[in-house]
């Protein structure tokens, strides 16, 4: 069963929430990546729909969300605030949060705005979102993405900015042409490094998605995701004891494994780390998906996860 939700947020945003599975189960909320994304049916794969209500938002700009691809009123702040209105109009009182990469990273910090609405965390690839991460992703492509990357790195240097910004005004101020050709410049070298084999924008409608994902993306980025002080890392220190696993490939080349270790060690045991081995970042290799479905079996079984490599 799917049920279709049209929130009203501030700043004249509609949410986009489609639920799926057994209203009367487990309550999953999943948070899509990006940020700008989208959710996908990809997303919900592991969960078995007889067990779990699961509860899909796109976040602001994002999937259905409206207006598509809009960068005002769209901060890290909104989109917490969002999640605390999301979940008082579907009356949840406390949810597992399911996020990978940036959803892992909204999952973390969902959790420490709200610590008494998370019963349990799911995490793949998390994404720290430290300038490492983003200029580490960014300088590789500078270096190896090809002369498109070579020209935007040229600008950033003439300008004295990271790329990041470079391209977040491509996408907000630049000519059609110009956002089209970044994105599929983005997009190419995001699945070059994630090892997935996605096929290119089919037609019109979806090379606009596509602009539309990266104007969000470079938006969040170019503030380094509100994130710079306090760090993530920093803030997790205080994160609830709730169930909590980590699952991350060992290969992964946009998320850096370091970073996953990094986050279990502050931790200090409240969370469990298992390694999706020869995983990249794509979460349809077999490790990584198998790795997330036990995971999934077993919060439905005990509301608690182990370590057990499936």
């Amino acid at each position: 069963m799917t049920i279709v939700h049209r929130l009203p947020l501030s700043g004249g945003h509609v949410m986009h929430v489609e639920e799926h599975g057994n209203p009367r189960g487990l309550p999953a909320l999943v948070l899509h990546g990006g940020p700008g994304s989208g959710t996908s049916p990809l997303l919900r794969g592991g969960f078995d729909p007889t067990r779990y209500r699961i509860i899909c938002p796109d976040q602001r700009g994002a999937g259905q969300s409206t207006p598509a691809g809009s960068i005002a009123f769209n901060t890290l702040a909104d989109l917490l605030d969002d999640l605390r209105l999301l979940r008082e109009h579907l009356k949840v009182d406390r949810w597992l949060v399911v996020g990978g990469s940036w959803g892992a990273t909204l999952a973390l910090l969902h959790a420490l705005d709200q610590p008494s609405a998370v019963a349990g965390l799911l995490l793949r690839n998390v994404f720290l979102a430290r300038a490492s991460d983003i200029h580490g992703f960014f300088a590789e492509a500078a270096r190896h993405g090809g002369p498109d990357w070579r020209v935007l790195s040229n600008e950033a240097q003439r300008r004295q900015c990271p790329i990041t910004v470079v391209l977040a005004d491509i996408f907000a101020h630049g000519t059609r042409e110009a956002q089209r050709h970044a994105a599929l410049c983005w997009s190419g070298w995001e699945q070059h490094m994630s090892g997935a084999n996605a096929a290119p924008p089919g037609d019109d409608a979806a090379l606009q998605r596509l602009v539309s994902r990266y104007r969000v993306q470079s938006h969040y980025l170019r503030h380094e995701c509100w994130l710079g002080a306090p760090t993530l890392l920093q803030r997790c220190a205080v994160l609830p004891a709730v169930p909590a696993l980590i699952v991350h490939g060992t290969h992964d080349a946009v998320c850096p494994p370091e970073g996953a270790q990094a986050l279990a060690n502050i931790l200090h045991g409240r969370a469990i780390l298992q390694w999706a081995q020869g995983a990249g970042h794509d979460p349809t290799h077999p490790a990584l998906a198998a790795a997330m479905k036990q995971a999934l079996r077993d919060y439905a079984d005990t509301q608690a996860f182990s370590a057990s490599v499936p």
